[in-house]
């Protein structure tokens, strides 16, 4: 792989396990506050569909470099770049109420400020728009098409639990 391969796949990767561990906190401050999980069950497949989404990405890249040397692609750059100052503007906005889980608290409404205020799910479209852009930095079609829509098929799963979680919060 090129430096610039490596030097972006490590950041993206450093980037992840820094979102696991704000997570994991505000899970732990979210639940010491009375938070509760919803589903559990499906968050898994999340995981799993990453980790495949990295080594897949990794395997076709290699393959493909033994063919040929991929430029860097300035375009898709910018929508990568667009996509993580969106994260950063959806992860600032939740504050501690960002999670890669569903956790919803009690007697506390909806955050409905940032991108929250235009858009019900933002931080699952910026996932989309990565699971797509970030293969095709490095040519790897296939990835970019097969994570965007296991992604999609997840979020069938996802936003109906989601939603029903934070509609409970009104009965809470």
């Amino acid at each position: 792989m090129q430096i610039w391969m490596w030097i972006l796949i490590l950041l993206i990767i450093g980037q992840r396990i820094i979102e696991l561990v704000i997570a994991k906190n505000n899970e732990k401050w979210m639940k010491a506050r009375g938070g509760i999980e919803a589903g559990s069950e499906h968050y898994k497949w999340f995981i799993y569909l990453h980790l495949l989404f990295f080594i897949s990405l990794f395997l076709e890249t290699i393959a493909k470099l033994d063919n040929q040397e991929i430029s860097f692609n300035y375009i898709y750059f910018l929508v990568f770049f667009a996509a993580q100052l969106a994260r950063i503007w959806c992860i600032s906005s939740l504050g501690r109420f960002w999670n890669t889980k569903i956790i919803v608290l009690p007697r506390v409404s909806l955050i409905r400020k940032g991108p929250y205020k235009y858009v019900k799910h933002p931080n699952y479209i910026i996932v989309a728009v990565e699971l797509f852009v970030i293969p095709m930095l490095f040519g790897a079609y296939i990835t970019a098409i097969v994570f965007p829509i296991l992604h999609i098929l997840l979020l069938r799963i996802r936003i109906p639990a989601e939603e029903k979680a934070l509609a409970s919060l009104s009965k809470l």
